[in-house]
């Protein structure tokens, strides 16, 4: 089955296809909030009849919370599991729209045409390049060149509390020969880019106690413990001259990144005191030796994301506080264990604690990084496919977020991950006046006709 005639199809029916996109972005599916749970019921029921319109034998799944989208269609080719997400963030603050969020327009901006509006990049439009690129194939072919499963969530924007328990249930269902997941964007909003490599993430929050109130700083400063001294003292031993962290094993687990994957990076001309310069800052401030990609997508990381205690008000109040607290993060790359580097943490921190002081922990979630295996021969096809639909070749990236679905995919079915979007950095997901670019949407499109041709050759 040749790709031509399926993309020149996706060409001739894109107005078509903005035209569902919008009707899909209307639908308030904000998960977060209650009072939208109805408005979720609804996203979910135009899925499925969307999905039933191009003969896919699709379904919505109950869960505790919002429901599942989950549909199957036979085709010659390798079983895929296209996943996506049609929930949305909230859209608050209001007043920093221009328009109303949930009514869509295209407007015209120097940088060419975007549809704007909540979900239009995450994920609604990037969920929609696939079916489009599918319905097209149908169009054309009669048939689709792969087996595919559909699975869309409607948590992903509110922790996904319902998708572990839902995977090891439908486990045997869901199982496939790779996953694709669109929720990622361009290189730097130009290059064609496979995420391979997520980081996984630690949180920790740690309060140190000292006296059983807060203290005159004239009366019992000098004699007595301050905890925020405690807690400076521990914050400032977690990293090295060199950068390194000093939690005991940390590095336990750290790969070194093939050197032609370095190569790749590289190539990419990634320019740190650009990327640095937009928020005010010069200096790279990780690791000595490692470039800004290595830190950003193959590190592990350790910052300090609060701090707590003593008098924060206006003026000026000689205390000493009972309590000083942190918030504190940790990214993590290849096999290193969250839950052994946890206790690691909290054991180098107990140790050194005063006598007169006293320490509790809170945990705030522990996920291990997802690292892809590139060697499977499907994610050199995908990259193939992607270069021959844009300027640039496109490229193997990591990536510094954590997606846990792609790990979830892993570890509950067996079932490596593709992450292949098309978002751009000025997308502004999560905040007022989001936006895709009719370019990404209408080539991300073609970009998915193409990687099923890829997948589906023998």
């Amino acid at each position: 089955m040749s790709v031509d005639p399926v993309l020149d199809h996706l060409d001739s029916t894109l107005s078509e296809s903005l035209e569902r996109l919008k009707d899909l972005l209307r639908i308030p599916s904000i998960s977060t909030d209650p009072a939208y749970k109805a408005d979720c019921d609804r996203a979910a029921d135009w899925l499925v009849a969307d999905l039933q319109s191009m003969g896919v034998n699709a379904e919505k799944r109950p869960t505790p919370g919002h429901p599942m989208v989950v549909g199957h269609i036979d085709g010659p080719g390798p079983h895929l599991l296209f996943y996506g997400h049609y929930d949305v963030q909230p859209v608050d603050p209001l007043d920093l729209w221009d328009n109303d969020p949930f009514d869509p327009q295209i407007e015209e901006t120097p940088k060419g045409k975007v549809l704007r509006g909540r979900g239009t990049a995450d994920d609604k439009g990037q969920l929609m390049t696939f079916v489009e690129a599918c319905r097209s194939w149908k169009a054309v072919h009669g048939t689709l060149p792969c087996k595919i499963t559909f699975f869309f969530e409607g948590e992903e924007e509110s922790g996904s509390p319902s998708l572990i328990p839902f995977l090891e249930e439908n486990a045997e269902e869901l199982k496939a020969d790779i996953a694709l997941i669109c929720d990622t964007g361009l290189f730097d909003s130009r290059v064609p880019a496979i995420t391979t490599m997520l980081r996984g993430l630690l949180g920790e929050e740690i309060t140190i106690t000292g006296p059983n109130k807060d203290l005159h700083s004239g009366m019992f400063g000098g004699a007595a413990m301050n905890p925020i001294r405690v807690l400076s003292r521990i914050i400032a031993t977690l990293h090295d001259d060199q950068g390194r962290i000093t939690v005991p094993g940390f590095y336990d687990g750290v790969p070194e990144i093939p050197a032609d994957l370095l190569q790749q990076w590289e190539s990419l001309g990634f320019d740190h005191r650009a990327f640095l310069g937009d928020v005010g800052l010069r200096d790279l401030a990780g690791e000595a030796g490692r470039s800004a990609l290595e830190m950003l997508w193959s590190r592990p990381t350790c910052e300090v994301n609060g701090i707590g205690g003593g008098y924060q008000g206006e003026g000026f109040k000689t205390v000493l506080p009972s309590k000083a607290s942190a918030k504190i993060s940790f990214r993590l790359v290849g096999q290193q264990d969250p839950h052994a580097i946890r206790k690691s943490f909290r054991a180098m921190v107990t140790d050194m604690v005063p006598p007169d002081c006293t320490v509790e922990f809170k945990a705030h979630g522990a996920s291990p990084a997802s690292v892809m295996s590139i060697d499977n021969p499907a994610f050199e096809q995908a990259r193939t496919a992607l270069s021959a639909e844009w300027p640039d070749d496109a490229a193997f990236i990591g990536s510094g977020g954590s997606i846990p679905v792609a790990g979830y995919f892993q570890t509950l079915l067996g079932t490596e991950s593709m992450l292949i979007g098309f978002g751009k950095d000025d997308d502004q997901i999560h905040s007022p006046n989001e936006k895709y670019d009719i370019e990404s949407f209408h080539k991300g499109a073609r970009s998915w006709a193409r990687i099923l041709a890829a997948l589906s050759e023998k």
